[in-house]
């Protein structure tokens, strides 16, 4: 891959992770759930294959105790639902390092991005799901 081709794989990457983080928070907001994904967390989910897998372990592993109110499936699908009313496109599941002989270069221009973003909050203060 020559630096021009990774650069604009880079911006296009990028923009992709906003746009699958922007469908999934404004999802969050729009359902009242007090939580927002980060570059880092969509990466370390990526592996899990299906977005709607993804969700639901996500929730098992940071938000259990919504499954007192409401399954997992339930949740994961409306999450879904909304997020793919935004921004219907898939994050593909990650593929193995091997394939990109300069991954290593992407994924350290990857931290610098998430490092810059965690900087903004988009934390607010929403309402709680009811009977939780």
């Amino acid at each position: 891959m020559t630096t021009s081709q990774f650069d604009a794989y880079n911006t296009t990457h990028d923009a992709e992770i906003e746009a699958q983080l922007c469908a999934y928070n404004c999802a969050f907001d729009e359902l009242g759930l007090r939580f927002r994904w980060d570059a880092r967390t969509l990466a370390q989910l990526a592996a899990i294959d299906g977005e709607e897998a993804r969700i639901a372990a996500y929730i098992e592993a940071h938000h259990a105790h919504l499954l007192k109110a409401y399954s997992v499936g339930f949740l994961s699908r409306v999450i879904l639902e909304r997020k793919n009313a935004r921004y219907p496109a898939c994050l593909p599941t990650r593929v193995d390092n091997a394939r990109h002989p300069s991954h290593a270069d992407h994924l350290a221009h990857q931290s610098q991005m998430s490092s810059r973003r965690e900087r903004v909050s988009y934390e607010a203060e929403l309402p709680a799901l009811a009977g939780v």
